[in-house]
């Protein structure tokens, strides 16, 4: 039985890029007699609200969807985040870095996924960890784990290369754990053997593969599906003002309607699927 969730962040309402990947992870695990699973990932500070984690069930249940067991906070989990950095720390893998962006970018000689890769400007020692990030030394853990495979439903097997990101950052300043420690232990509790998101996601599971390595957890399989694009190619945002599905519901929109819609790939104009593996930089 597979297992697969939908995980929406309750820092801007929902729009129809979310309603997508909510209706793909809902129909992969119905058509296959398995669960889906809501996880709010609400530890992004000040960012994330609670008025919306509660909008986000209204928003499903209109669209129709219908989710396994109950919901699942990431700001329950901040005991398990802090004890895997503690063990990453004990293994020698973390190093603390006080390097801002504006640092970052600027004496980065390498564009990665995320964008500037980070030069490793910190990790023989030159920062305080009093206040600071906490990085993954990728060359160090990829010693120790050896190479890897991982496996995505629509692109087939991958080899893991985590240092297309180079050092990650694992244990922010602001906030308890960064996505890719987040989400990568929150896969694992859950019981999660199908890990479906969105294709800008793509690149992210080289890095997840790499820490179910070092933590040893149990490796599922990914499935990226497609974005929905706006004319010009840039995917729905949130900053950007996609329009929300909390307005089209309070409008008297037919929820069912448009979840039946977007299942068969009936957009509204102006909006496409594109199927890139990650967004540009």
């Amino acid at each position: 039985m597979i297992r697969t969730r939908f995980a929406p962040s309750p820092n801007g309402p929902l729009h129809l890029g979310h309603a997508y990947a909510a209706i793909v992870a809902h129909g992969l695990a119905r058509a296959r007699g398995g669960e889906f699973l809501l996880r709010i990932e609400d530890i992004d500070g000040e960012r994330s609200r609670a008025d919306l984690a509660r909008e986000f069930l209204e928003d499903l249940a209109w669209l129709g969807l219908a989710w396994n067991g109950p919901v699942v906070a990431q700001s329950a989990r901040l005991a398990a985040y802090a004890d895997a950095g503690e063990h990453l720390k004990a293994m020698g893998l973390l190093y603390p870095c006080t390097c801002t962006r504006a640092e970052i970018a600027k004496a980065a000689t390498t564009i990665g996924p995320d964008g500037p890769v980070y030069p490793g400007t910190c990790r023989h020692g030159h920062a305080s960890p009093e206040g600071a990030a906490w990085r993954l030394d990728v060359a160090a853990a990829l010693a120790l784990a050896g190479p890897l495979e991982w496996v995505d439903e629509l692109a087939g097997p991958q080899q893991a290369r985590p240092d297309l990101f180079g050092d990650v950052v694992l244990l922010r300043k602001d906030a308890p754990a960064s996505y890719h420690l987040a989400a990568t232990l929150d896969d694992a509790a859950d019981g999660i053997t199908l890990v479906t998101r969105g294709a800008d996601l793509f690149a992210a599971s080289h890095v997840h593969r790499l820490l179910q390595a070092l933590l040893d957890l149990p490796v599922p399989v990914w499935h990226h599906h497609g974005l929905l694009v706006e004319a010009g190619g840039r995917k729905l945002a949130k900053r950007r003002g996609a329009p929300s599905l909390a307005d089209r519901r309070r409008a008297g929109e037919d929820g069912r309607a448009l979840a039946e819609a977007l299942r068969a790939q009936h957009f509204p104009a102006g909006i496409s699927l594109s199927a890139i593996l990650h967004e540009e930089p």
